[in-house]
């Protein structure tokens, strides 16, 4: 039922269309400015920037489905250096979403152990997120699975200014 597996760039217009779906039901509300949030979407979502994206041997993503539905995708950013962190030997787990209806059925577990996976395959020693501050749930989740935080930072999109937990994990 589930299958999860490296994408490629002919993959970008689904993955596109996922991030803005899931971008949208993960934060969507907490814009005041819908153009901000559109503008956004335009900047992170496009087909192009995925194509782009897709395409850079720094980024490694995984696109999960069920049932034969896309429902899901992962970004490992490779080398991807924390101010958070004294290692060189750092890798950055960029996104894991999951459209909303398959949140229970542990797909994002299963994108998280794709990306640990390869991290360890290439030998990076610590692997680390930012999550939003008020997203307890996928704060939760990371603490479960052994990432510990590390500091904290803001992030800016239009209007709204929003805080950040860096958490890490050593492999």
């Amino acid at each position: 039922m589930l299958n999860i597996r490296l994408a490629t760039k002919s993959d970008a217009p689904m993955i596109a269309l996922l991030g803005r779906i899931t971008f949208n039901e993960t934060f969507g509300h907490l814009f005041t400015d819908k153009n901000d949030l559109l503008a956004y979407h335009q900047r992170t979502f496009s087909v192009s920037k995925m194509e782009s994206s897709l395409q850079k041997k720094a980024n490694v993503f995984w696109i999960a489905f069920y049932d034969k539905l896309p429902v899901g995708y992962a970004k490992l950013k490779l080398d991807s250096h924390s101010p958070f962190l004294p290692s060189n030997k750092t890798c950055q787990l960029q996104k894991i979403y999951v459209l909303k209806d398959f949140l229970s059925k542990k797909i994002g577990l299963e994108l998280q152990t794709a990306l640990i996976d390869e991290a360890r395959n290439r030998d990076f020693e610590t692997i680390w997120l930012s999550v939003l501050n008020t997203n307890t749930r996928a704060i939760a989740f990371y603490k479960k699975n052994d990432f510990a935080p590390i500091g904290t930072h803001d992030f800016q999109i239009g209007k709204e200014k929003f805080g950040f937990s860096a958490m890490a994990k050593k492999l």
